[in-house]
């Protein structure tokens, strides 16, 4: 069934086909001369010839390819672009052998070359995409265009474009066999030609062809899984995903978790039955399994995932942007409130939480990465925990992050286990050989990882995230596979109590986390819904406004009168790809000195609240919250793309530090009941707690409301009682 997808007509009298096949040489022969005259002349009215200045160029790079605008094509012939998209597998072979006749023109051989490279023509279309279930069978072998994500790849293999036979028997050898691009192989001869002409000694057997490698011409080759965006996916249904061929100079340009778009030939394949299929499953000879051969591919910027920033072979933001987008961001980064401005533009229609935002900001963009001369290497990303009651727009945070971050990747606790978050072994269906799949953290390497719902985790998948969390690797020992995987992004994780609120009299019972996770934080909030008349109004107005006006960006807040300083999405995801690869700052020796001598104050204010309570803080302050501060301390450099932090960096990252992490440690909020710091009170609830034992005999029941009473009048604080009696 080799064509089967070509839409071609079959005769049995050889008469007509031998007129048809020299029809299409005929018509192969007119759209490469078509073809070459549009590579030629082509140009946007003006003097620079556009196709051809691109193949002088990337010739001159190495590079054996060139993208072409359908839309060009369309304006210069209109109807040979109709036949590319209705028949793209017969006439683009025509495109690329007038390309290259093209480059041997314009391309000056060196000593060494005998040739100039065939070239590969990617085409770029301006159609709009369509999804994968709007693709029928009325689209087999036409130029379609669709989109979605990109949820796993294979590595590199090779396929052969040309292949040489000889056979076994007379030696006959049969070079330069065209093979059908895509994921269709070759059916070697049967018979050798030779034992039809006679004259031969042997007797050639059937079969007798093997291949030669040595002679064979090989492209390299990569498929690609795609997967339906979610939100294309209609309700109730599982997104449907497919297979991308991509050959040549499109392979290595998507990893997992692009969001791409695609131009390519619909094709359709044989579906290679199971050894253990049933009569049933392999008597559908008919059936065909569907694939995309990618002509053009594009990776989208906008939206959550992994941005061409980071993805392929670029070379990070600056390969992919301006001179002038470049000095826009030097102009943005120069501005004097430029850390205000990204607070105010991290979720603007999130009212309040301002310091929470600076925290997020200084987390999108991140510390330093450094390499010790011994090898070992420091992270520079940042972690950071939300803790607190509900309704605090926790989850609404964590969805604009994956938004706003370059590399964002969204994960609920309740819905991932340890593989999910780390890597899983698998057992390939085709080879049956074991492979390994990075999860969430690692797809988010050089991003965030938000985790919604952190307190509903199983304690095993939390440890599961140590080593990803500190050291930024995964290190994998299963099935025969020992590797270690880079996990090199920050951690964003929000939380709720285990009583559902936060319960102030509780203390250390809200949360269930054990110290080696929370010491991996570098700042963790404590949210509270307090009851506030004036900040209820002016939020309420606020929820007001953003249901008014929320297709309105402008009218979301009017009653901020510097909401117009809000930077827009797309330029803060810019903003943030290009801070993160130019600027690696790092501490002056003011700044360096200064918070060497703040680290030693707060050790000692913690050693201070142990010796006074007698117990060990929720939250150790020890070398980590000290890096952690110089991480938040370089990422507050970087937003103004400054090569050092100075000493206001680290007052204002030790302010954070102060109103996150060591408030919530010292406070009580994590330790504790709130308040009860000193000792003189921590002697009063001990002298409470041993009167309720002799008064009260254990398992009695007493009203509630007459111990209150009854302590109160011995001129005891009603909270304390309360505290006790809890």
């Amino acid at each position: 069934m080799s064509g089967f997808d070509q839409g071609a007509v079959y005769f049995s009298d050889s008469l007509f086909q031998q007129t048809r096949d020299q029809d299409n040489l005929a018509n192969a022969q007119f759209a490469k001369r078509k073809f070459k005259e549009f590579i030629r002349q082509f140009n946007d009215g003006g003097f620079d010839f556009k196709y051809r200045d691109q193949i002088k160029k990337n010739y001159g790079l190495k590079k054996y390819f060139v993208i072409v605008k359908l839309r060009d094509l369309n304006n210069y012939d209109s109807s040979l672009t109709q036949e590319l998209i209705n028949r793209p597998s017969e006439y683009l072979p025509a495109f690329e052998e007038a390309v290259t006749d093209v480059a041997t023109e314009l391309i000056r051989l060196g000593e060494d070359e005998s040739h100039v490279e065939p070239a590969q023509v990617l085409f770029d279309w301006d159609s709009n995409a369509v999804s994968l279930r709007d693709v029928h069978s009325e689209e087999v072998s036409k130029l379609v265009k669709i989109s979605g994500i990109a949820i796993s790849s294979s590595g590199i293999r090779a396929k052969a474009i040309r292949l040489s036979l000889q056979c076994r028997a007379c030696r006959q050898f049969l070079p330069n066999l065209p093979v059908k691009p895509g994921l269709e192989g070759f059916t070697l001869p049967r018979k050798c030609p030779s034992a039809q002409t006679g004259g031969q000694t042997t007797r050639c057997p059937i079969d007798p062809f093997f291949i030669v490698p040595d002679k064979c011409h090989c492209v390299d080759f990569q498929t690609i899984k795609l997967q339906e965006t979610p939100e294309t996916v209609p309700h109730g249904e599982m997104p449907r995903h497919t297979l991308l061929y991509c050959d040549r100079y499109l392979c290595e340009q998507v990893v997992p978790g692009n969001r791409i778009t695609v131009v390519g030939v619909y094709c359709i394949r044989v579906t290679v039955p199971n050894k253990r299929a049933g009569a049933n499953e392999r008597s559908n000879a008919g059936v065909r399994q569907p694939y995309i051969r990618v002509l053009g591919l594009t990776i989208d910027t906008e939206g959550p995932g992994r941005s061409a920033f980071v993805s392929g072979n670029t070379k990070g933001a600056a390969a992919t942007l301006t001179e002038n987008e470049e000095e826009e961001l030097m102009a943005l980064a120069n501005s004097p409130d430029i850390y205000e401005r990204l607070a105010r533009s991290i979720a603007p229609s999130i009212y309040g939480s301002t310091d929470i935002k600076k925290a997020i900001a200084c987390l999108l963009f991140g510390g330093s990465r450094k390499r010790l001369p011994d090898g070992l290497m420091r992270r520079g990303d940042i972690n950071m925990l939300m803790l607190g009651d509900p309704g605090t727009a926790k989850s609404q945070l964590l969805k604009f992050v994956e938004r706003c971050s370059p590399v964002g990747i969204y994960t609920s606790g309740k819905g991932s286990s340890a593989a999910g978050l780390t890597a899983s072994v698998t057992r390939d269906p085709n080879t049956r050989n074991f492979i390994m799949e990075g999860g969430a953290m690692v797809l988010a390497d050089g991003g965030v990882v938000c985790i919604d719902e952190f307190d509903k985790m199983r304690e095993d998948d939390r440890v599961a995230i140590h080593e990803a969390m500190e050291q930024q690797t995964i290190s994998i020992a299963k099935a025969g596979i020992t590797t270690t995987l880079n996990s090199r992004c920050s951690v964003l994780a929000a939380a709720n109590s285990v009583f559902g609120r936060w319960d102030d009299t509780k203390g250390e019972d809200n949360i269930d986390f054990m110290p080696t996770i929370l010491s991996r934080f570098d700042m963790i909030f404590v949210i509270r819904d307090e009851h506030d008349s004036q900040r209820d109004t002016t939020l309420a107005k606020h929820v007001m406004q953003v249901h008014l006006h929320g297709n309105d960006p402008v009218g979301v807040n009017p009653m901020d009168t510097e909401s117009s300083d809000e930077i827009p999405l797309s330029t803060l995801r810019r903003f943030i790809a290009f801070a993160r690869e130019r600027c690696g700052p790092r501490l002056s020796e003011q700044a360096a000195e200064r918070l060497s001598n703040q680290y030693v104050l707060m050790r000692s204010g913690s050693t201070r609240y142990e010796q006074e309570t007698g117990k060990r803080c929720s939250i150790p302050i020890t070398v980590r919250q000290l890096e952690a501060v110089i991480r938040i301390s370089e990422s507050l450099a970087k937003m103004r793309l400054a090569a050092f932090a100075t000493e206001q960096d680290v007052e204002e990252a030790l302010r954070l530090f102060h109103v996150s992490t060591l408030e919530a440690a010292m406070s009580g909020s994590l330790e504790g009941a709130e308040g009860f710091t000193t000792q003189e009170e921590h002697e009063l609830i001990l002298r409470l707690e041993k009167q309720l034992k002799k008064r009260f005999i254990i398992g009695s029941q007493v009203s509630e409301y007459a111990i209150i009473q009854d302590f109160t009048r011995q001129v005891c604080s009603i909270s304390y009682v309360l505290f006790k009696t809890s």
